[in-house]
């Protein structure tokens, strides 16, 4: 990611923390309906679950300037979902749904450029996680 990105995806996630309850709404919303067979990946009352995510989000954004420290926590991730049954294919719909609920989130700060933005991080974030999952499960 270029530091203009780091920028774009740090400053635009700062306008989603005053809403993240419900940008996490919006979000497991959209992934749901995305992917109706990931619901039962998680439990039913979704309010730790979007603190969660929330949560990670935010520690890899503020992490962005110095990757390499937060790769450690990114890979353990990715090895976790291997025993939730996450799969290469899940990580693409999470990432249209991540995309989506900025969109809606952000409004007209959702700009072509924090839209490619957003797409990189999650592209490198989403690609340490899978190669981390590949590694556990050929073990």
């Amino acid at each position: 990611m270029t530091p203009e990105q780091i920028t774009l995806v740090q400053d635009s996630f700062a306008k989603v923390v005053p809403i993240k309850e419900a940008a996490g709404e919006m979000f497991y919303g959209r992934l749901f309906e995305l992917d109706p067979s990931l619901r039962k990946l998680f439990p039913e009352d979704l309010t730790a679950q979007i603190d969660s995510l929330m949560t990670m989000i935010a520690t890899a954004v503020n992490g962005l300037r110095r990757l390499e420290d937060i790769v450690p926590a990114v890979e353990d991730m990715g090895r976790r979902h291997v025993g939730y049954g996450v799969s290469d294919a899940h990580y693409a719909t999470v990432g249209e749904a991540l995309l989506w609920t900025l969109e809606k989130g952000l409004g007209d700060d959702f700009t072509p450029e924090v839209s490619e933005a957003w797409a990189t991080c999650y592209g490198i974030l989403a690609g340490t996680m899978m190669a981390a999952s590949k590694a556990a499960a050929a073990e």
